[in-house]
């Protein structure tokens, strides 16, 4: 949370964060539907492309 703070400020930031915390809590019903690591594999990816999109595209 604190490089996304740097490279994109606080509300995105706090919009990531948010986004983590979601997709935490979102991964355990739906692991219930498809499977504990496709569900692990899926929002961690969602949230990793999110994170890039908003704080790390335009930096190195």
């Amino acid at each position: 949370a604190q490089q996304w703070r740097q490279r994109a400020g606080g509300k995105a930031a706090g919009a990531l964060t948010a986004a983590y915390v979601a997709a935490f809590a979102g991964s355990h019903p739906l692991a219930k539907k498809v499977g504990a690591w496709p569900s692990v594999f899926g929002v961690a990816g969602a949230v990793a492309l999110a994170s890039w999109a908003v704080a790390d595209r335009r930096h190195p």
